[in-house]
């Protein structure tokens, strides 16, 4: 059962603003994450805003400058969008694979990047599209870059009056490739054991940008910045994708727990950093 708690209703953002600066309560929207915590006992917090009349929330625009996305957006609403294949292949390869179908028609981009998660499946496409998320208080916006967004374990840079309101990035360069593969237990309806997400972008045969992004292998989602700075402006080897492949997984810090140990994290991290890698140079290169 549930425990006793408070719930809010708000019908605007501005009344949204406006309970946050009051202190009533912590946003949320489609309970996928609040519900399960709230039975579990992981969940203390007893005042809640919940955010799903607010359909200024629920939008997905596409522009000559890039894609944005409202928080509100369901992992559903980016499988039905048709530009996103092109604007975030790898962002829907995630939600694809993402739980299962009736949770994927209530979960929210917004609430799986702000549950500060290790595992959140969206965050590693996210962050490998350099993407960006708006920051609103009642009395201020600010806009602040994803990578830096995650400050530890479900330790955010967002303020208890503050909503992220809308994810956005620049358009993939020509010649690019984004992709994303999650290691689970099963195929469908895990959490995620292994996540990475690989974004190259080639031009006159040279890596002129690349980002690699790794999940549930360290405290938070996290680019393997030292990696990306071994392969940018090179031509990709195996053997330089091989060195790739090793930093990325020294800059991990995984775990032991019910779903892997840290050994076979940091083994499969670096294996799949290789395969993706190979796949988005072999994929850029020929596009």
């Amino acid at each position: 059962m549930l425990p006793h708690f408070e719930l809010s209703q708000p019908k605007s953002l501005s009344e949204v603003f406006g309970s946050l600066a009051a202190g009533k309560g912590r946003p949320f929207a489609g309970g996928t994450i609040l519900v399960p915590d709230l039975r579990g006992g992981s969940e203390t917090s007893r005042r809640f805003i919940s955010l799903a009349q607010i359909d200024a929330l629920r939008y997905i625009k596409h522009e000559e400058t890039g894609t944005t996305m409202g928080s509100g957006t369901t992992i559903a609403d980016i499988l039905k969008d048709q530009g996103m294949v092109s604007a975030a292949p790898a962002l829907v390869a995630a939600s694809d694979i993402f739980a299962g179908a009736m949770v994927r028609t209530a979960a929210t981009v917004g609430g799986n990047i702000c549950c500060g998660s290790p595992s959140a499946d969206t965050v590693p496409s996210l962050l490998t599209l350099g993407a960006a998320v708006t920051l609103c208080s009642e009395k201020e916006t600010r806009k602040v870059p994803l990578n830096e967004f995650f400050l530890g374990y479900k330790k955010l840079i967002l303020r208890p009056d503050e909503l992220l309101t809308a994810i956005s990035w620049r358009p993939l360069q020509p010649g690019s490739a984004h992709l994303f593969y999650k290691l689970a237990r099963r195929k469908g309806d895990a959490i995620t054991v292994t996540g990475v997400s690989v974004m190259i972008a080639v031009s006159g045969n040279i890596c002129s940008e690349v980002r690699i992004a790794l999940g549930s292998v360290a405290p938070t989602v996290f680019r393997a910045d030292q990696a990306e700075d071994l392969l940018r402006g090179q031509i990709l080897t195996s053997e330089l994708i091989e060195k790739a492949a090793k930093a990325a997984a020294d800059q991990c810090r995984p775990i032991d727990d019910n779903r892997a140990s840290a050994a076979y994290r940091l083994q499969t991290a670096e294996a799949l950093v290789r395969r993706l890698l190979t796949q988005a140079w072999q994929k850029a290169s020929t596009t």
